[in-house]
């Protein structure tokens, strides 16, 4: 292997790279498990599985020149154009505020309107403007919320959104947000707006199993996660711990252990994962906002399947201590809401980086674009958006790749912009440091729980998993650095040109879930090579980037389009997604929605 500043990126030929393993699914999943987990034949198998896909040749006999790099590091970067810097170790409800005077202004008379055409979500503004004319409080709300809950439960089969969940907890929390708004003091745009936290994040008093049916016994929950508790500041109201693939462990968000979350636009669909669970409510309009975790797209992938927005953060930007990945690589903390606006008042509240990490990440002052500046516009236009056509092309159905070259040509005739092309190399050597990485670090923190024999207890997906992660030696680990590194460099070369990267979010929408799926999971990794296909840069590399809605294809499904930035360019992709929501035409009510606002 060549060291990296001596690639001729005019030789670079796109690789799709497929996958190499069988769909199992039922009785043959479950003799696959135990066969992998046998001491002799699992190893044999697992190293079949490697060999096909190339992996100890990239990371055994290759030759790598890059010195390893363990965490994402980012060189200074210029500052953004156009923004409101926020004060970082500042109360969440100032950032809020500041958030909301970056926003449009709002017009009642045109958004609050449950009869619009096209369809379109409340978004917290609506909800904000009902509480404080008193249409409505957060107490009759939260009895329309606990509703559309518990009916999503009591489905056959069960499709629960969330799996923990005290409703006498929420009402006690809608009850204190009325009696603030009753007497003219609100914490912030936030209070009185409905959250649901993923099942790997800390919510206290709930439980945090990670999708399993027995995390909480070796790990108790004494209190909020940081991002957490900074949303209970701005008075949002938290609904429980929503559900998701078990563990993070897979792209669909099935969860045979209680139900698998249903995609609202089609009930026989996956919402995609592992934020299955709070992209779903989200989607179906009962709350306002969910946090989720992201460590392989698993924010951005279900939010695209569904039809709304998904934000990745930069590695570090947000706390992730309280989180069962905070002592991973790739992971981050992020919002999924309906629109960009949220997204950014979401994003304002739970923003702030770790004591470490600003030690170590040195991340620049946390700053949003100013969407109400007539300068907008203008800054728009100056941007430059990278895009790979052949990459950007390699989807599993054409509607993908059409709606969002649509989008970039509505985008670039509209604003002006330059649409450049790029050519990014080695994409199968990053999808292999990936898998590394976050395998390696999955196992390592679960190690002491699977050794007391409780890996027995996992779903069969989740346990096909570590033992490919555990056959992962220290020399594949550092090898996956060196090529963390050497892909990091192609990244920052490639920003010296562009100011984003532009890709669809996902190379297939929404799959149907087999039935033989719900009871006992599944093993599609073609499934899963789809989805990811265009994810995994931002959580190796540590790169911000947003998955929002920009068409549906022939079958009615939601299309994403991604937007990936520079290292703590927050507030550059933040602005493009405000903008591409701007210019879509096309919206459609899902085929589950529940319209809480109207009802009251």
């Amino acid at each position: 292997m060549l060291p990296v500043t001596e690639v001729d990126l005019t030789t670079v030929k796109y690789d799709p790279g497929e996958i190499e393993a069988p769909y199992i699914s039922g009785f043959w999943l479950k003799l696959f498990v135990k066969l992998v987990e046998m001491p002799l034949l699992g190893s044999l198998i697992i190293d079949q599985l490697k060999k096909q896909n190339k992996m100890n040749e990239m990371l055994r006999e290759t030759v790598i020149p890059e010195p390893p790099m363990f965490r994402p590091e980012f060189p200074p970067q210029e500052p953004e154009p156009g923004v409101v810097f926020l004060k970082e170790d500042g109360k969440s409800e100032d950032r809020v505020d500041s958030a909301t005077r970056c926003l449009p202004q709002y017009d009642p008379y045109s958004n609050h309107s449950s009869d619009s055409s096209p369809f379109r979500y409340w978004k917290i503004r609506d909800y904000a403007y009902s509480y404080r004319q008193r249409l409505t409080t957060p107490s009759s709300v939260a009895e329309h919320v606990i509703s559309a809950i518990e009916e999503f439960s009591h489905k056959k089969p069960p499709t629960p959104l969330l799996i923990s969940f005290d409703p006498e907890d929420v009402r006690k929390q809608a009850a204190a947000s009325t009696r603030r708004f009753e007497e003219g003091k609100p914490l912030s745009i936030l209070d009185g707006i409905f959250v649901a936290i993923k099942d790997d994040i800390d919510c206290y008093p709930h439980p945090s199993n990670g999708g399993t049916t027995w995390l909480h016994e070796v790990r108790n929950v004494k209190e909020d996660a940081v991002s957490v508790s900074r949303l209970r500041s701005c008075g949002a109201i938290l609904v429980g711990k929503a559900n998701m693939h078990e563990l993070g462990m897979g792209t669909t968000g099935v969860n045979p252990n209680y139900g698998t979350a249903r995609n609202p636009h089609d009930l026989e669909r996956y919402t995609g994962g592992s934020s299955s669970g709070p992209a779903a409510i989200v989607a179906s309009g009962i709350c306002s906002a969910a946090l989720g975790t992201d460590g392989g797209g698993s924010v951005r992938i279900p939010s695209s399947l569904c039809g709304i927005v998904g934000l990745k953060t930069t590695y570090g930007r947000t706390d992730i201590r309280g989180s069962l990945c905070d002592g991973g690589t790739v992971e981050i903390v992020g919002p999924i809401t309906s629109s960009v606006e949220d997204i950014i008042l979401v994003y304002a509240a739970i923003l702030g980086s770790s004591p470490s990490d600003k030690i170590s990440l040195h991340p620049s002052v946390p700053c949003l674009p100013d969407l109400s500046s007539h300068e907008n516009s203008s800054i728009l236009g100056s941007l430059r958006l990278g895009k790979y056509t052949e990459w950007f092309n390699d989807v599993f159905s054409p509607d993908i790749s059409n709606k969002c070259e649509d989008a970039l040509n509505m985008f670039s005739e509209t604003h002006g912009c330059k649409i450049l092309e790029i050519v990014i190399p080695e994409l199968n050597e990053m999808r292999t440091a990936h898998v590394v990485s976050i395998g390696s670090e999955a196992a390592t923190s679960m190690s002491p729980d699977l050794q007391d024999g409780k890996g027995g207890r996992l779903t069969l997906d989740s346990r096909i998993n570590f033992p490919l992660f555990n056959s992962f030696s220290a020399s594949d680990y550092v090898a996956a650095q060196r090529l963390r590194r050497r892909i990091m460099y192609y990244h920052m070369e490639i920003f010296k040109n562009v100011d984003v990267i532009v890709t669809p979010t996902t190379g297939m929408t929404a799959p149907v879930i087999p039935k033989g799926a719900l009871k006992y999971g599944e093993s599609d990794m073609k499934v899963t090579g789809n989805l990811m296909r265009f994810i995994i840069a931002a959580n190796l590399l540590g790169f911000p980037a947003i998955s929002v809605p920009v068409g549906y294809d022939k079958q009615g499904l939601p299309i994403g389009l991604q937007i990936i930035g520079r290292p703590w360019a927050e507030a550059t992709i933040l602005r493009l997604a405000a903008a591409f929501e701007g210019l879509r035409v096309e919206t459609k009510q899902p085929a589950s929605y529940f319209d809480i606002l109207k009802r009251n």
